[in-house]
């Protein structure tokens, strides 16, 4: 299948974390795409903003759409056209680093 009924076209994906070494980032992003009903199209892979943006090529994210912050990724991501912009995220950051409410 390669869309989603009744859009049929493929939903577009944000990631934040998961860039460089880290192996859940890929895990990610494969399982989103894996059935060709999602694409990859944005993200902040990293903390440190050189290496969210160099990480990006690895992922074939457009360095367009290659952010250094998630902060950076979201006002990005919203100055975008709404039929361009990514339409959902996943959030692959270490654990250590993730807020809990």
């Amino acid at each position: 299948m390669s869309g989603n009924p009744p859009l049929n076209r493929r939903l577009r994906m944000g990631l934040i974390g998961g860039g460089g070494n880290a192996f859940i980032g890929r895990v990610h992003a494969v399982a989103a795409t894996l059935d060709q009903r999602a694409e990859l199209v944005a993200g902040a892979l990293s903390s440190d903003p050189i290496k969210a943006r160099n990480a990006a090529h690895e992922f074939g994210i457009d360095a367009t759409r290659a952010y250094g912050s998630y902060r950076g990724f979201i006002g990005g991501e919203l100055r975008l056209s709404e039929d361009q912009r990514n339409e959902f995220v996943s959030i692959a950051s270490s654990n250590h680093t993730l807020f809990l409410i």
